[in-house]
């Protein structure tokens, strides 16, 4: 647990730093955000904040680790306070209040013994009637979703990255509690299903990626953040009930106060990030003239924000000039 808060904190903390190299590269001119020292220290800050929440899946229940993510969202909110200088909002107080309310539920009634993870308990899992009669809801699932692509709506696209988020999480949590338990001695890494989960991992991730681009293409970051956050999460949640089965033998008291954090959590997210202000993007060729934005008219004289008339008179005196000679 302690991994995987810090690990998120770091997250945070990385998101801050790249965000203030970007707003530097932007008030420089039009140099490359990746030319950055600073830009690049929050991406190892990253680099390293995932790596913890990578070893924290080989410790601890996926569904106690998924959830955790609030705590990058919280972070992030009161950095961006702190050393961003943004605006503390009502709903920033009360989503955060909510989400470590949510968290410290979750902390206390989720299941905290994990089994642990070896190749033949990996393969025992993959084979089980409850995992195959999972995998084929969800691949109906996402094959009916991926037909619709077209439809324009965030949940159809945001769907699609948490049908992948289950076997991201089944697979992060296979490599690396296999790893922890080759290097406490027990080689794992021999067996063939650890390099199958590897190859799950990184092709479910890429897919994950390519999603997500999509999303925060189509849609603002303050509705993708907490849709996302809460589509992964109920599904890293339902996989390690499914395949790992981490509810079992659990009081209905802990299952009841387990959601309920999730719910609060959630909510708190969705508060936190509801219309966030987002960085303004200075066009390099509209900021020398000062006092012009992009909705202003082009010609005011003519009473349009094109360029149709001043083009039909260069066109005009064009043909002028060919008919003259």
């Amino acid at each position: 647990i302690i991994i995987s808060i810090c690990g998120n904190v770091l997250i945070s903390i990385s998101l801050n730093i790249q965000k203030y190299a970007h707003v530097r590269q932007a008030e420089r001119g039009s140099e490359p955000y990746y030319t950055s020292a600073m830009w690049w220290c929050g991406l190892v800050l990253m680099g390293v904040g995932e790596l913890g929440n990578f070893a924290a899946y080989g410790f601890a229940p996926a569904s106690l680790i998924a959830p955790l993510g609030c705590v990058s969202v919280i972070g992030n909110a009161i950095i961006s306070v702190v050393f961003l200088k943004e605006t503390v909002r009502a709903s920033d107080i009360v989503g955060g209040t909510l989400a470590i309310t949510g968290t410290y539920l979750l902390v206390t009634f989720a299941p905290h013994t994990s089994t642990h993870i070896t190749a033949h308990l990996v393969q025992h899992y993959t084979i089980s009637w409850q995992f195959l009669l999972y995998l084929t809801v969800a691949f109906c699932v996402l094959l009916y979703v991926y037909k619709r692509r077209n439809v324009k709506h965030i949940v159809v696209v945001m769907l699609l990255v948490a049908l992948l988020a289950s076997p991201t999480v089944i697979s992060v949590k296979a490599v690396s509690g296999m790893v922890t338990e080759s290097v406490k001695g027990q080689l794992q890494l021999i067996y063939p299903i650890f390099y199958i989960m590897l190859v799950v991992m990184v092709a479910s991730c890429a897919f994950q990626i390519k999603f997500l681009n999509q999303a925060m293409k189509m849609f603002d970051a303050t509705e993708v953040v907490p849709v996302n956050f809460v589509f992964f999460t109920t599904s890293a949640i339902v996989a390690g009930i499914v395949f790992y089965q981490e509810f079992e033998g659990l009081a209905m008291l802990n299952i009841f106060m387990f959601l309920f954090g999730c719910v609060l959590s959630f909510l708190g997210v969705f508060l936190i990030a509801r219309n966030r202000p987002q960085i303004k993007q200075q066009d390099p060729l509209l900021s020398t003239f000062t006092g012009r934005r992009h909705t202003d008219k082009v010609q005011p004289e003519a009473n349009t924000p094109t360029y149709g008339l001043l083009a039909a008179k260069l066109t005009c005196n064009r043909t002028g000039q060919i008919d003259d000679s």
